[in-house]
């Protein structure tokens, strides 16, 4: 556990085609199901404190409380995303956690002198920010609330990754 920021919730995984991730998770790791999201509405989005368009394929499934999130950027707006593929990395990208305190949590963080890399929101009570913390591949930290229907969507995951049986290994969102 982390002093600073808890448990780790989350690996983040970026890739270059979410599809062939989602078949290894799925298939050879048989880890599921994931819930796919083929354009992630993120709003207020910004990177280097100035705003960016990037657009997102996310699927999200867990392994025990452990969530995995796979993450393709489909354009090539700045974003840590492009920064760890330009890099010539693919995979662990960031580690999360997880809060209901998101304003005090991340004004505390940036009291202790951490720096924001990237941020943005999704839905209601959706903030996020990645900290420039990588010092080596997959050391970003993000921190992201989880107090609003975000969470629900997040607890869901885990409960049906539970008692998953192999079927339906993918599971669109919002289609």
């Amino acid at each position: 556990m982390s002093r600073y920021f808890g448990k780790i919730r989350q690996n983040g995984y970026v890739v270059r085609d979410i599809n062939a991730a989602l078949k290894h998770w799925t298939e050879v790791l048989g880890v599921g199901p994931f819930y796919y999201i083929d354009k992630v509405p993120v709003e207020n989005f910004t990177y280097g404190g100035k705003p960016s368009d990037a657009e997102l394929s996310i699927a999200l499934g867990n392994s025990g409380d452990l969530q995995i999130e796979l993450i393709q950027q489909r354009n090539a707006a700045p974003s840590m995303y492009m920064d760890f593929l330009n890099a010539g990395h693919e995979g662990l990208q960031h580690v999360a956690y997880w809060t209901l305190n998101y304003q005090e949590d991340y004004d505390r963080l940036l009291a202790q002198g951490f720096r924001v890399g990237q941020e943005g929101e999704i839905g209601e009570s959706g903030r996020f920010v990645y900290f420039e913390t990588e010092s080596h591949p997959g050391t970003v930290v993000e921190l992201s609330d989880v107090s609003g229907p975000k969470g629900g969507f997040f607890k869901h995951i885990r409960e049906v990754a539970d008692t998953w049986d192999g079927s339906k290994p993918i599971r669109r969102v919002g289609d």
